[in-house]
């Protein structure tokens, strides 16, 4: 058995409750049975070290359900071969669910991200187990959820068992982000390191980082000092973040976050001053990034970790001042339908917070719902303002939820517009290799 963690505690009152629980990694896993359902930690916190303890048992399971959101890092259970023992359900997919889910070896689960962690509360799934990877305790027996809080909590404490690793590399978040020792089943302690996803270096062609710097440019025009902030991972929040120097007293409501928030508050431009909700706290549900990020939210008060229902709820979203969502596509077409979770029939991510923030800050006072995308695929040669979806297309946010659409070329209003206009608008921030093409469309089906 491996020596305990928290020797530094000399004494409670749940210390031995705690030893009792601990076990080898083969032990716990030895619960899981042929046909269970797994609830897996997921993002940056899958507990590697029970899932490689899980796919060792491989010979002996058949048909287990494992389900998670984003997985960062390869998992060997999406290895081909594997599914006849392990059947992964993926409610958004990275690279290694993508390839499964496309080859039939895996199933995807569109959904908003708020109603996922519902699917759980509700009954509607129920799992057998929930592997989660989590901070020591501290003196009163609490672990945090660390590094991915909104969509595990829910889901693990509606399972009927729960098998903890319990890592003191995991920081300690804050807020609505605690589990008790004593509704842990099994604890298996481990020290390793936290997966990371440092800020995306994407498209770093001197061509791609001016127009990801335009996006970023024309985002940033359209926040206003004191509004509240959805900030993501990825080339445009970062563009954007790096536009938002004369800002003021911004705030940031965000299902997620990543190492560029820590730049922005050490500027005195991320106050959370003039929230209405949640004043002086930055509010998430989980973070991508870097060591860095992990050290700089490990037990600080002014950020608050939350379940993603609450976090992901437009209604809640809604009740920010000024709440700016920033989100991306993979198309638009003329009328202002989005595309952001597949490439034609091909599935390629999911649904996550996208609609959450979209409405929630179409109805927050002084609201901006944005969607921002370069204007091309990144060879220039293919246009992501399109007369017509890819056959076969998901429709995620609807021409109705859509009101700025942001390119290199400039902003377009949609809300409240006519087929006529927004066709007008499209064009205008569509590439100028491309809008002949598309004009031409428009007025072959009598748009313009």
């Amino acid at each position: 058995m491996q020596e305990t963690t928290i020797s530094n505690i000399k004494s409670s009152y749940w210390l031995q409750h705690y030893k009792s629980k601990l076990r080898t990694p083969e032990e716990a896993v030895k619960i899981v049975k042929s046909g269970d359902k797994i609830v897996m930690h997921g993002n940056c916190a899958f507990p590697m070290t029970l899932i490689n303890a899980l796919v060792a048992r491989k010979d002996e399971l058949e048909n287990v359900q494992i389900l998670h959101a984003l997985s960062v890092g390869e998992l060997p259970y999406l290895k081909p071969g594997m599914e006849k023992h392990f059947r992964h359900i993926s409610f958004f997919m990275g690279a290694d669910a993508r390839k499964a889910v496309n080859e039939g070896r895996a199933d995807f689960v569109p959904i908003y991200l708020y109603e996922y962690p519902l699917l759980f509360v509700k009954g509607y799934i129920k799992p057998n187990v929930a592997f989660v990877h989590l901070s020591p305790p501290d003196e009163h027996g609490f672990c945090s959820f660390g590094v991915e809080v909104g969509i595990i909590k829910s889901a693990a404490e509606n399972s009927e068992v729960i098998i903890a690793q319990i890592n003191p590399q995991m920081p300690r978040a804050l807020g609505d982000s605690f589990i008790h020792i004593n509704k842990l089943t099994y604890i298996v302690e481990v020290d390793e390191p936290i997966a990371e996803l440092p800020q995306i270096k994407e498209d770093t062609t001197p061509e791609m980082l001016q127009v990801y710097e335009k996006i970023g440019q024309n985002v940033a025009e359209l926040i206003e000092d004191g509004s509240t902030l959805q900030m993501g991972i990825g080339a445009i929040p970062d563009s954007v973040s790096r536009f938002l120097d004369t800002k003021k007293d911004l705030g940031i409501h965000s299902e997620m976050f990543s190492d560029g928030i820590i730049e922005l508050v050490n500027k005195g431009i991320i106050t959370n001053r003039r929230k209405k909700l949640h004043v002086g706290k930055t509010i998430a549900g989980f973070v991508l990034g870097s060591r860095k990020l992990y050290d700089y939210i490990d037990n600080n008060p002014s950020i608050e970790f939350h379940p993603q229902e609450y976090v992901n709820d437009p209604f809640v979203i809604a009740q920010n001042y000024k709440m700016v969502a920033i989100n991306s596509a993979l198309e638009v077409d003329i009328t202002g339908q989005v595309c952001a979770d597949s490439i034609g029939s091909r599935l390629y991510s999911g649904f996550g917070g996208q609609v959450d923030f979209i409405r929630g800050a179409a109805r927050s006072e002084g609201g901006k719902p944005i969607i921002a995308l370069p204007s091309t695929t990144k060879d220039f040669k293919i246009s992501r303002i399109v007369s017509t979806l890819k056959t076969g297309a998901g429709v995620v946010t609807n021409r109705a939820d859509v009101h700025y659409v942001v390119t290199e070329h400039g902003v377009a209003y949609l809300h409240g517009k006519s087929i006529r206009e927004r066709v007008n608008q499209m064009i205008n921030i569509a590439h100028p290799d491309f809008r002949d093409e598309l004009r031409h469309y428009a007025k072959k089906n009598n748009y313009l």
